[in-house]
């Protein structure tokens, strides 16, 4: 790895846990002005003052927003693109570039892939290309890589996960971001074949705050780098309040019991 990817890994992996507690906000291209990030502005302040390592946003957000003074997260300028409204939703597009990223001062690039698609080959070669890129700038690559298609029976599966983490190590990433298995056990399996750091995406918002704290706290037993949240925290009602508690399982190496009480006591 050269010189340039390992300072800005190091603004996004915290150097005493070597985890990261990573906020996505890329939620308006896809779905629109969704709940929690109508003043994106706002939100992106909440998110740092609570704890954030770093946020995943588009280029206009990134152009747009800047958190106000104090505490910084790492920027990770997301690549890939597609919206809600159309039929291929999950046939994403490239919308941004290394060079771009660079201009607007991020630390990380990140595309997204979705396995089992009519148009995966397109996102694959997308991927491959944007991490030949970010060697050649020193970029560090986060791959978002779901498996979302006819054929997929349950995204989840633990071999289905495990092939997801394979893909993005395989073609170039830094970082891999892919779904919790249905089996908290069989997580350990899908870091011990992908070799390079993996977190966890939040998914759909789930019924309770102690659902979510045990997730996350199964994952970094089970060997994970970090979480990947966004709904579950930018849609909450206390959400710096939730980001100090994940930030005590990442970093802490807390319990969900012990990360609910933070969670409670935490203004």
């Amino acid at each position: 790895m050269n010189t340039g990817k390992k300072i800005r890994l190091s603004r996004i992996m915290d150097e005493n846990s070597n985890r990261t507690l990573i906020v996505p906000m890329d939620h308006g291209v896809t779905s629109g002005a969704v709940q929690g990030l109508t003043d994106a502005h706002e939100t992106m302040n909440d998110m740092v003052a609570g704890g954030a390592d770093a946020l995943v946003l588009h280029k206009g957000l990134a152009r747009q927003c800047h958190p106000a003074g104090g505490r910084r997260a790492a920027l990770i300028m997301h690549l890939s693109a597609s919206t809600a409204l159309s039929p291929f939703c999950n046939s994403k597009a490239l919308v941004g570039s290394i060079e771009e990223a660079l201009r607007l001062g991020a630390d990380a690039v990140s595309v997204h892939v979705n396995l089992g698609d009519a148009e995966e080959r397109g996102m694959l070669v997308d991927m491959g290309k944007t991490a030949e890129s970010c060697d050649s700038w020193g970029m560090p690559l986060l791959a978002m890589v779901y498996a979302r298609g006819p054929h997929i029976k349950n995204a989840h599966a633990p071999d289905v996960v495990a092939h997801c983490a394979r893909v993005g190590m395989e073609l170039g990433a830094d970082i891999v971001k892919v779904s919790y298995t249905d089996e908290a056990g069989a997580f350990t399996d899908v870091v011990k074949a992908c070799g390079v750091p993996v977190v966890i995406a939040g998914g759909k918002r789930m019924s309770s705050d102690y659902e979510f704290l045990n997730m996350a706290a199964d994952a970094i037993k089970a060997g994970a780098s970090g979480l990947s949240v966004g709904r579950n925290v930018f849609q909450h009602p206390r959400r710096k309040a939730l980001l100090k508690a994940l930030r005590s399982i990442v970093h802490g190496n807390k319990t969900a019991e012990e990360a609910l009480a933070v969670l409670e006591r935490s203004p």
